[in-house]
């Protein structure tokens, strides 16, 4: 009971800390709109979508005109994004800041609710360190501005990823990586406490688990368990579910430069609905427990918080509106959408969190929560457009020690002489050889993992062991 009484009037403390408005006090979870497809629907028909998701808000990754036209009028609140590659120059041209957001930003602001403006979008994530020392400049920049035009409903942020942390566990352990800490993070607390806006962090429980999960419950990584905890041995916090810990890694490491009471929006979350072969855990049935539950959580009445502030509203972004088939990456990155690209539902999922769990239809069974164990061939997606997949054959055969020679005329595997056949030898051939190294079975979405074997006679593929 002591306990109970001390977190609830500290909570009382923080909130005033805050100086939480009634407005900002209400609870909302957002999507996220992702563009990188070749086959989705118009942004008319997407607002549309959104609104059907009963979503609060929708974050884009530029500043599109025609989706910030077809927002107008509806009451989602909208975060637009400053791209990565104008940061440097806005940071030193308080002329290119003014011209960006007047020409982006101003001619919609007065219909679309656009309430935040991101500059860049993990940008501590990147190789290009004269951005990471740009990013504070510019942000101020784009601050100027968002005031000279009056826009004083924006908050102005920048999403970053977890590795801007140096140390996660225990969460109290938290702390900022040493090569942005100073230079970097306590500029940008400054400024964020400062203009009262937020810290903005993407977390995504499911790369933390499917990297050790040995090591971590799936359940507790899901929001999904009834009785595993973890109790962090400094600050006596005792945790249900990762997402909690890890969000006060960032609040812990907050607090170590001095800046205890910053806000936190989660710019993104969300579960993989599939991926490739070797990628554990994705599946229809994970993705709707953690999304699902991960919105009963943020829109709960009373409001929960984390442990390190109990009772603090925090609102988030859902990753992603759709699948879309041309994000880079492994399978994973094209399978986070609640939505296909024609409009239907992965999953059934309320954003508003009034929906009860026995009014959706039961999931389909995951078959991919343990590794797979066995053989992987990397081959030619279906519907793969062929001007590519030329040019995507003769980069794999480029890059390897004899990757082709099977493929050359007289060869075991020259027959049926065609381009796919080719190409499906060459990219399993590729994979093979830089797997280890960093290589991927994509090769700009033309391939895709299979578990049955290519191989036929004495032609046989090259594949990937698990």
């Amino acid at each position: 009971m002591a306990r109970f009484t001390f977190l609830a009037f500290s909570s009382l403390l923080l909130l005033a800390s805050l100086s939480i408005t009634g407005a900002e006090m209400s609870a909302k979870v957002g999507i996220c709109y992702g563009q990188l497809g070749n086959n989705l629907p118009t942004p008319s028909k997407s607002v549309e979508l959104i609104q059907g998701l009963k979503a609060k808000g929708v974050k884009i990754y530029d500043a599109n005109p025609k989706i910030l036209a077809a927002l107008g009028g509806t009451p989602l609140q909208v975060s637009v994004m400053v791209p990565n590659e104008i940061i440097t120059n806005i940071s030193s041209n308080q002329t290119l800041a003014d011209q960006w957001v007047k020409t982006n930003v101003v001619p919609f602001y007065r219909k679309t609710r656009i309430r935040y403006l991101l500059v860049g979008n993990e940008i501590l994530s990147g190789p290009d360190k004269t951005t990471w020392f740009n990013l504070v400049p510019a942000m101020r920049r784009i601050r100027y501005s968002v005031k000279t035009f009056g826009l004083n409903k924006v908050k102005v942020g920048t999403p970053l990823a977890m590795d801007v942390l140096g140390s996660s566990f225990p969460p109290s352990s938290g702390s900022f990586r040493s090569d942005v800490s100073d230079k970097v993070l306590k500029p940008l607390l400054q400024f964020l406490d400062r203009t009262k806006s937020f810290f903005f962090i993407d977390v995504y429980p499911y790369f933390a688990w499917a990297s050790q999960p040995a090591s971590i419950n799936l359940d507790y990584a899901l929001l999904a368990s009834k009785n595993i905890t973890y109790t962090d041995p400094v600050s006596g916090l005792t945790y249900t579910n990762l997402l909690d810990q890890m969000l006060d890694a960032v609040i812990f490491a907050m607090k170590k430069l001095g800046y205890p009471n910053i806000r936190v929006f989660i710019a993104e979350t969300g579960w993989p609905n599939g991926g490739d072969v070797d990628q554990i855990g994705a599946n229809i049935y994970n993705a709707a427990t953690y999304n699902r539950n991960v919105v009963k959580k943020l829109m709960a009445k009373p409001k929960i918080g984390t442990p390190a502030r109990p009772g603090v509203v925090l609102p988030a972004f859902i990753f992603a509106l759709y699948n879309e088939n041309q994000k880079p990456g492994p399978g994973t990155e094209r399978h986070f959408g609640l939505l296909y690209p024609n409009g239907t539902r992965v999953y059934e999922i309320d954003l508003s969190g009034k929906t009860p769990e026995s009014e959706y239809e039961p999931l389909p069974k995951p078959t991919n929560n343990e590794p797979y164990k066995g053989k992987i061939w990397c081959v030619v997606g279906e519907g793969a457009n062929r001007t590519a997949l030329a040019a995507a054959l003769g980069y794999a055969c480029g890059q390897g020690n004899g990757t082709c020679d099977p493929i050359q005329p007289g060869g075991k595997c020259y027959e049926p002489n065609s381009l796919v056949h080719h190409a499906s030898f060459a990219f399993s051939s590729y994979w093979a050889q830089f797997r280890k190294v960093g290589g991927t079975c994509y090769f700009s979405g033309l391939a895709t993992q299979t578990i049955r074997d290519p191989s036929y006679g004495s032609c046989k593929f090259p594949s990937v062991t698990l």
